[in-house]
C-alpha cells in the first residue's frame, strides 16, 4: 500500500496528521506528528500502513484551510539531522566537473569526475556486498529545516542561494539503534553554488544553508524512475524552467548503498532521532546562468507526490558573530 502523510496545523494552533490518497486527505485518530506515530508502530512491530489502518481515520480535510508543515519534525531539534550525498545522478558530474575544471584550468580529470565514475562503476554493488563510498555532506540540524511556503533563508554573508531539486529519505532510528526509512519527501537542498565553484574545499562551507521538505511523506516504494519539474518564478511569472529525474534508475548509486555509507557510523545510530537525507541532483539553475534574487519563488513538483513544493528566497540582515573569551 502506499500513500502519503502530512503534517499540518489548523488555525486555532492545533496539530494534526492525514493520510493523503488519490488526491483526498483525511485525518488520521489519535496523533499529531509522524514521528509519534512511527515509533508508537515501531513499538509494537508494525510498519507505518499497518499502523494507520489499526489508527483509523477521520473526516476528510481540506489541505488549503490548514497550514502545511514539514512531513517530519522532532520535539527537540538537536535530535533531527540534514545530511546528503552528491554526485549520486547520472549526469550530476557534468556540471560540477565544468565548475572546478575552469576555476583549475586544468584538462586532467577533476576529483568530482573521478569520484562520480566511482559512483558508475561501484554504486550499485550486489546484495550485500560492499559498494563506491559517495561524496557526503552535513547541512544542519532541525533548526535548518524548512516547511512548505516558508521562506529559505540565505545568510548575508552567502554569495548565491539557489536550488536543488531532489528526494530526501526520512529515517527513524529505532530503539535498539537501528535505522529505519519511514519513507520519502521532495526537497529543496538550498546551496551556495558561488561559494562551491570558488574551492572544491569549500563544498562543505556551501552546504551549510536552510533546506525544504514538500509537504508529503511518501509512504512505500519509491518508483525507480522519478520525473519532476523543478521551476523558478520571479513577478509572478517562470524565470527558468527544467525538468528533472530521480529515482534509481537515474541514479549511480543505489539507495541502499547511499544508506549503508551514512548509517555505517555509530553516532548516526543514536536511538531516537530523525534524520533526512538528501540523495542528489542533476538538474540546477545555477549552471544555466541563472542567478536568483530576494522574492524569487523556488516550485517543485514530481510524481507520485500529489503537491509541490514552494518557498521564496529571502536574505537574512547582516549581524556580527556573538564572541565570548571566558
Amino acid at each position: 500500500m502506499a500513500f502519503s502523510l502530512v503534517q499540518y496545523r489548523t488555525a486555532e494552533g492545533v496539530r494534526g496528521v492525514a493520510v493523503l490518497t488519490g488526491g483526498e486527505a483525511r485525518t488520521l485518530n489519535g496523533f499529531r506528528s509522524v514521528r509519534d506515530l512511527a515509533s508508537a508502530a515501531l513499538a509494537v512491530g508494525q510498519d507505518l500502513a499497518q499502523a494507520v489502518a489499526g489508527t483509523g481515520l477521520g473526516a476528510r480535510i481540506d489541505l488549503d484551510s490548514v497550514t502545511l508543515l514539514a512531513p517530519i519534525d522532532h520535539s527537540d531539534p538537536a535530535h533531527l539531522l540534514l545530511t546528503g550525498t552528491g554526485l549520486t545522478h547520472l549526469g550530476s558530474a557534468e556540471g560540477r566537473d565544468q565548475m572546478h575544471r575552469s576555476a583549475a584550468a586544468d584538462p586532467a580529470p577533476t576529483d568530482s569526475m573521478r569520484m562520480f565514475l566511482m559512483g558508475v562503476e561501484g554504486g550499485k554493488p550486489a546484495a550485500g556486498a560492499p559498494g563506491a563510498q559517495p561524496e557526503w555532506f552535513y547541512k544542519g540540524q532541525g533548526e535548518s529545516l524548512v516547511g512548505p511556503g516558508e521562506p529559505l533563508r540565505s545568510p548575508a554573508f552567502a554569495q548565491d542561494g539557489s536550488e536543488e531539486p531532489e528526494i530526501a529519505g526520512i529515517y527513524l532510528i529505532d530503539t535498539d539503534g537501528t535505522p529505519v526509512r519511514l519513507g520519502f519527501a521532495l526537497a529543496n537542498e538550498f546551496s551556495d553554488h558561488v561559494t562551491e565553484r570558488g574551492n572544491y574545499l569549500w563544498l562543505a562551507h556551501s552546504k551549510l544553508r536552510p533546506a525544504a521538505l514538500g509537504p508529503e511523506l511518501w509512504v512505500g516504494t519509491l518508483p525507480a524512475e522519478v520525473r519532476g519539474v523543478s521551476r523558478i518564478l520571479r513577478n509572478g511569472g517562470v524565470l527558468w524552467e527544467k525538468p528533472f529525474l530521480s529515482g534509481e534508475a537515474n541514479m549511480s548509486h543505489s539507495l541502499a548503498n547511499l544508506e549503508e555509507h551514512h548509517f555505517k557510523y555509530a553516532a548516526f545510530r543514536r536511538p531516537g532521532d530523525i534524520h533526512v537525507h538528501f540523495f542528489g541532483t542533476a538538474t540546477l539553475s545555477f549552471s544555466d546562468g541563472i542567478r536568483t534574487e530576494p522574492g524569487d519563488v523556488f516550485e517543485i513538483a514530481a510524481a507520485p507526490f500529489c503537491l509541490p513544493l514552494r518557498n521564496p528566497l529571502a536574505i537574512d540582515a547582516a549581524a556580527p558573530v556573538p564572541r565570548k573569551v571566558l
